[in-house]
């Protein structure tokens, strides 16, 4: 893998230090977010500005933990997803809650599947890297049944399946729009590789689906996407729901860019969609870097056009410009990359989202975000 790193300069043993510095303060140093229960057998990572505990950050933090050789955290992680997250019973059986108080109690009972395919990813990984134990850490039998159960949900349960008949990923599984950031076709040809036999086709599809989805949803002049889209890719203008408008390039898309750059890592099956992923990352970072210096870390929509207010997650904005250097040439590339490497952890109650961002661009661009 790609040590984006060295070609700045730094030592080896310095990015080396550097990224485990960074995984330590996310789960044992003094602005951390995770947190284990009071009998050590279960982790949680907390979402520091909502105060709860997410699929998103405990798949996160499972991916973490699997890239850096952690399997006490990953086992406990996994451990308190089971425990508090997994849904026995209702409509959404076979998938997990999107949000749980601290104390394991349920706020939600419906599924956000960023975090399921962030499951079954960590799941494999952590199989291929540490060998499959029993009951819930058998984690290669774990992570094929969940995909089984996202694209079979209808025929199993009765429910939602999370991904359309033509592979793309829902937002949610009983609503028919999408989010490009969780659009992971990387992902999806290693599940093709590993998922049960008679899936495999379906994974194949999926992963060239969201290929055409970024096409469509990353602005052509930008590189920016909406948080939330149409399948189509146009973006989803929905004001009244989830917070208020999604159609803008806001913090879920932030991932969208980084993304699209680990794929270029990862993956060599698609010529043409990794010469459009090297221009459309070239523009990104462009479009950023001629900004004027109080302008660069706003709010946007996808045309570029500046709108009011300053962006939520500014660090974690800066890890997925520099990640995008996985993909681009430009002029700007390394100097992302430095403007990373010299940035600080965030501290504060919004730490937990940019500091995960953060975390995943030190493992991409030190080439240690791999594909076990």
């Amino acid at each position: 893998m790609r040590n984006v790193f060295l070609e700045l300069g730094i030592s080896q043993a310095e990015i080396d230090k550097r990224v485990e510095d960074t995984f330590n303060e996310i789960f044992y140093g003094e602005n951390r977010f995770y947190y284990t229960t009071e009998d050590g057998t279960m982790g949680y990572l907390v979402d520091t500005g909502n105060d709860d505990t997410r699929t998103e950050g405990i798949s996160y933090g499972m991916m973490m933990a699997v890239q850096m050789d952690k399997k006490i955290e990953f086992d406990r992680l996994w451990k308190w997803a089971m425990t508090n997250m997994y849904l026995n019973d209702g409509e959404n059986k076979g998938y997990f809650a999107w949000s749980v108080a601290t104390d394991g109690t349920k706020n939600a009972y419906g599924p956000a599947p960023d975090g399921e395919e962030f499951f079954a990813m960590a799941l494999f990984f952590a199989s291929h890297r540490w060998g499959d134990g029993e009951g819930i850490f058998n984690y290669s039998a774990m992570a094929r049944e969940l995909l089984k159960t996202c694209i079979h949900h209808e025929e199993m349960y009765g429910g939602h399946n999370m991904w359309t008949d033509d592979g793309l990923i829902k937002f949610v599984p009983g609503l028919e729009f999408t989010d490009p950031s969780y659009h992971l076709p990387h992902f999806y040809e290693l599940f093709a590789k590993w998922c049960n036999p008679e899936d495999k086709e379906f994974w194949e599809k999926a992963a060239k689906a969201s290929r055409r989805h970024l096409k469509a949803s990353c602005h052509p002049d930008t590189g920016l996407s909406p948080e939330y889209s149409y399948y189509d890719g146009r973006p989803y203008p929905d004001h009244e729901h989830f917070g208020g408008r999604h159609d803008w390039f806001y913090s879920d898309a932030y991932r969208t860019m980084a993304n699209i750059g680990l794929n270029y890592e990862w993956s060599h099956e698609d010529p043409d969609f990794l010469a459009w992923s090297r221009e459309i990352a070239n523009k990104l970072q462009c479009f950023f870097f001629k900004l004027p210096s109080n302008e660069n870390r706003g709010i946007y929509e996808i045309d570029g056009t500046i709108l009011d207010g300053k962006a939520l997650h500014p660090v974690g904005l800066t890890a997925t410009i520099a990640q995008a250097s996985l993909a681009a040439d430009n002029e700007h590339s390394l100097r992302a990359v430095e403007e990373l490497w010299n940035t600080p952890m965030r501290t504060g109650n919004r730490r937990y989202y940019d500091n995960c961002l953060y975390m995943f661009a030190m493992l991409a661009l030190s080439g240690r975000y791999q594909t076990w």
